[in-house]
């Protein structure tokens, strides 16, 4: 039943992530010598496409993905580190039934010209099958974020991920075990699926690079050092926690990660993976633990895994989007 329970969620985030590349950037002009788009998309427009993919997701169209996820597109899910390859074959084997959906309350952040990330509540009424033919209901309601990557006169996925919404205060007793580890990024939702695992990208430079910010960002969590974290992070910073709330600039972000309710004694960030989705911008997907206590409840050492996307400032790289999953 876990099993079942953690394809459904699977399903359903490719469902959400599904329309990123379906439509033209109406600024961008065509034509062999034409100049590269850079006007900025809006919210509505990128919600709109999110709405078309659902009805593509729902009748299984593997062709559509193929053309809409960037071949850089990966996705954490059940701990595993998923390629475009392994979300298509999920797809083309989808079986949803779905009565009713809503995509709703969509903020967007920018960052750079042409990586932006948006961020959306959805519901849904209906169930998809999962391992053995069973339907189970699809999790409701959820927050979920893509990043969108400008492709010539397209936006296409690079990333996706979503977190069930619930009330940080009382989270359900699944939530319980490994809350509030939504320190500067990280979390999970899984169990196993079977869809194959991207392999693990051999590390380099900026994997390493990355990394090490990363595990400082942690570690500047855990001191609630505010004057780090600035110092680390890009001036257009959004965040999503492992409760489904989206902070969409800076200072919220920081705020957050300053508050008070945590008590952390210690941090490790391992399994990093790192790809280059422009020569400026970079996603690394990782796994990290803490130990403590945030809002009464303690922190176990399970895995948190997430997403951070980088952007070049200099010689250095600086946060610029994180999100957690359970």
């Amino acid at each position: 039943m876990k099993t079942l329970v953690i394809t459904v969620s699977l399903g359903l985030a490719i469902l959400m992530l599904a329309g990123c590349g379906a439509a033209n950037n109406t600024a961008a002009n065509k034509g062999p010598d034409a100049a590269k788009p850079t006007a900025a998309p809006t919210v509505d427009a990128l919600l709109a496409l999110d709405k078309q993919a659902n009805e593509a997701y729902l009748k299984s169209d593997a062709k559509f993905f193929d053309g809409m996820l960037s071949d850089r597109f990966v996705m954490y899910e059940a701990g595993q580190r998923m390629e475009k390859a392994a979300v298509i074959k999920m797809i083309a084997g989808n079986k949803c039934d779905v009565k009713a959906w809503k995509l709703e309350d969509p903020r967007m952040a920018r960052i750079d010209t042409d990586t932006y990330v948006l961020s959306y509540k959805g519901t849904f009424a209906g169930s998809c099958t999962g391992p053995g033919g069973k339907a189970m209901e699809i999790p409701s309601p959820i927050r979920a974020a893509t990043v969108w990557l400008r492709s010539g006169d397209k936006w296409m996925a690079a990333f996706h991920g979503q977190n069930l919404l619930v009330d940080p205060k009382d989270p359900p007793s699944s939530a319980k075990a490994r809350s509030n580890k939504e320190g500067p990024k990280k979390d999970s939702k899984a169990a196993a699926h079977s869809s194959p695992a991207v392999t693990k990208p051999a590390p380099d430079s900026n994997t390493d690079a990355m990394m090490a910010i990363e595990q400082s960002l942690w570690e500047a969590w855990m001191a609630k050092d505010g004057k780090k974290l600035e110092a680390l992070t890009a001036t257009e910073l959004s965040f999503q926690n492992i409760y489904g709330t989206f902070f969409a600039n800076k200072a919220d972000t920081l705020k957050d990660w300053t508050g008070p309710g945590c008590d952390v004694k210690s941090v490790r960030v391992s399994d990093g993976a790192g790809i280059l989705l422009s020569p400026t911008v970079g996603l690394l997907t990782r796994t990290g633990t803490a130990e403590g206590t945030c809002g009464g409840q303690t922190l176990t050492p399970v895995p948190i895994y997430g997403v951070s996307v980088f952007v070049k400032d200099g010689d250095s790289w600086k946060l610029a989007f994180s999100l957690n999953q359970l």
